[in-house]
């Protein structure tokens, strides 16, 4: 058996929220929804330096894994593989998730695919970017 656990589907309707990796978690329920939702709160404390809106509701996050033993895998995008930030903005979003209560270890790996476009903002930050 593989200590992988399945990954559920993005809601059509939302394609900015990162899916949430848990299922079948020993860590129990109510822990493991504040721990999501303290991640959560923590990586939108990300900003990239460029752009006025943090790097969740940007859709940059596309997965937010956490394990059994409370590590925490996180795969995220940049606007651009050109990015000046590129440097920068994992490791901000690594020490942002380390700091929740209850979280061990955690590893952020930056992904290509699928391709970060603009659909992916939420109307939040739609709105304070002005892209309507």
């Amino acid at each position: 058996m593989s200590d992988e656990t399945p990954t559920a589907e993005k809601p059509a309707v939302a394609p900015n929220v990162a899916t949430v990796d848990a299922s079948g978690s020993a860590i129990p329920e109510a822990e493991l929804t504040r721990m999501t939702d303290d991640i959560v709160g923590s990586i939108k404390t990300v900003y990239d330096p460029e752009i006025p809106a943090d790097i969740y509701e940007l859709g940059l996050i596309y997965k937010i894994d956490i394990k059994d033993d409370r590590s925490v895998h996180v795969e995220m995008t940049l606007t651009t593989p050109n990015c000046p930030s590129a440097q920068e903005l994992p490791i901000m979003v690594e020490n942002a998730v380390a700091s929740v209560a209850g979280v061990g270890p955690v590893s952020v790996d930056v992904v290509w695919d699928p391709p970060w476009d603009p659909s992916r903002m939420s109307d939040e930050a739609r709105l304070v970017l002005n892209m309507w």
